[in-house]
């Protein structure tokens, strides 16, 4: 892989992105002698928020590859390394330091998923000494099924948004599951009700076959430039894919050996299985090795070839033409400023054990250590286990929001912070989600193995003893009354707190209070 391209006879920089690894890009159907391609590892995106080291290592070694490859290919390429003298470790000081050495007359970039780049960019050149004599382009990524403002487009006539409106209109419009002209395949939108089983163990957890990388050099030159992260690096074993091939390998993988089962299971976790059924293709996803059409496609396919279940499929289908586009909808409707939003005021810091683990609490304890060990938890666990507790003990959003977006190989904002401040922590007072998304012990025993042998009692409301959702969200529905109670979609808890006795409520107060009181030690 160059490191640098020949000065001489450039007419055109061409700007990478560490979320834009997609080799099958317009971009790339010609070589120009005439074009350089940029990437850059700089400390302005490792250091924006704390990253998990998986995370770091495997931006960094997927840019490395595609470089490579278009370097193979013929292209010109321009690659600052993190260690590299010439480094300036900011975007615009990069690209300006780029312009005077390449003198080109046209730069160009694909639209950036994160608002900050977006606006860094524009202003970048709306400033700069550079407007003059260089043209800049903005091209679309060719990646998503919608353009950024599209679902504000959709919506712009209807008093709220709701995902499951978005989801039809995403079926038809793309003909994904439908049989005749607009019917939904099987005669229903959503088959969200039969995915809901707890794993007892059977079927078994597939095998893990992703690809094993040993990237110990790559990780010695990032702490050696002086990058902080957290998490557990596998630097020497790290399995997330990083090239298109081992991301349609994984993706072919998944076909076969965990679609058939994720339908039933994509809401259960356990201790013994931190994989079970889902795919982990949202990291090959969100850097744009793959491209939702074909995963949509594949998995829409054998269920037409009668491999799978029509719920199992419609589920998988649903967080990908649905959930995923929403929320980019969501965000770019909501920027500036979403960021900010915290509905109920909430400040806690985050406890001491997000960073390591340790709690008596078995779900928060697994579903964070696994975080740290993978740089990934399924949906649930991040819902309504990490984000439930959260919500639940007031912690401040903004600094979940930012827990979320480093320690999630996946994350990256466009598709982190909606889910984070929206559905998680329902901080924007219901833009996105209809109802906080909370519960009891009961929820999280229901649907895991999370409750048995842990030091907290699952069925106790009061006493040191008690585990710490009871009287959580009991206190939760009583603090937040006045914005909640009105919601339909809740009436229940309110009618419930209704047949309870004063001293019973007050008690489930104090209790709560002190669960708050001593967060680091539960």
């Amino acid at each position: 892989m160059p490191t640098t391209a020949n000065p001489t006879s450039t007419h055109t920089l061409r700007l990478i992105l560490g979320d834009q690894l997609n080799p099958q890009h317009p971009w790339f159907a010609q070589v120009d002698a005439g074009v350089v391609y940029v990437l850059m590892e700089i400390r302005q995106e490792t250091d924006y928020v704390l990253h998990h080291a998986q995370k770091i290592i495997a931006i960094f070694a997927a840019m490395r590859a595609l470089a490579h490859q278009l370097a193979q290919a013929g292209h010109r390429v321009h690659y600052l390394q993190i260690n590299d003298p010439a480094n300036q470790h900011s975007l615009p000081a990069n690209l300006g330091a780029l312009i005077e050495r390449y003198q080109p007359r046209q730069f160009d970039y694909q639209d950036p998923d994160e608002y900050r780049l977006d606006q860094q960019l524009k202003d970048f050149f709306a400033a700069s000494p550079y407007a003059k004599r260089v043209n800049s382009s903005q091209v679309d990524s060719k990646h998503f099924y919608t353009q950024r403002h599209e679902a504000a487009e959709l919506f712009a006539q209807r008093k709220q948004w709701l995902m499951e409106h978005f989801y039809r209109h995403m079926r038809q419009r793309h003909r994904v599951l439908i049989d005749g002209p607009d019917k939904p395949a099987g005669g229903q939108w959503n088959f969200d009700a039969e995915n809901r089983k707890p794993w007892k163990g059977a079927p078994p957890e597939p095998p893990d076959l992703r690809p094993r990388h040993d990237h110990s050099t790559l990780w010695a030159s990032i702490q050696a430039a002086g990058v902080q992260s957290f998490g557990e690096p596998s630097a020497d074993n790290l399995r997330w894919p990083l090239n298109r091939t081992e991301a349609l390998q994984q993706l072919a993988h998944f076909i076969s050996h965990a679609l058939p089962h994720f339908g039933d299971y994509q809401d259960a976790m356990s201790r013994k299985a931190w994989r079970l059924f889902h795919s982990l293709l949202s990291f090959a996803l969100n850097v744009k090795m793959l491209n939702p059409r074909e995963v949509v496609e594949r998995v829409e396919a054998e269920w037409r070839a009668g491999r799978v279940e029509l719920a199992a499929a419609e589920g998988f289908v649903r967080q990908i033409i649905g959930w995923r586009e929403y929320v980019r909808g969501i965000y770019w409707a909501q920027m500036p400023g979403y960021d900010q939003h915290n509905v109920f005021g909430h400040n806690t810091p985050l406890p001491k054990w997000f960073w390591s683990g340790e709690t008596r609490m078995n779900c928060l304890a697994a579903s964070i250590t696994g975080s740290l060990q993978h740089a990934h938890a399924h949906h649930i666990q991040r819902l309504m286990v990490i984000g439930n507790f959260a919500l639940l003990a007031g912690l401040d959003p903004q600094a979940l929001h930012r827990w979320y977006l480093g320690v999630y190989i996946d994350a990256f904002e466009w598709v982190e912070l909606p889910n984070t401040l929206g559905m998680s922590q329902f901080a924007d007072g219901g833009l996105l989600a209809t109802k906080p998304y909370v519960s009891s012990a009961a929820y999280i025993d229901r649907m895991s193995d999370y409750c048995k042998g842990c030091a907290y009692d699952k069925k106790q409301r009061l006493g040191e003893a008690a585990c710490p959702f009871n009287a959580l969200y009991w206190d939760f529905y009583q603090r937040n009354a006045d914005p909640l109670k009105k919601n339909p979609r809740i009436g229940m808890a309110y009618q419930h707190i209704a047949r309870m006795d004063a001293d019973t409520l007050a008690a489930l107060q104090a209790r709560a209070s002190q669960i708050r009181g001593q967060l680091d030690t539960l």
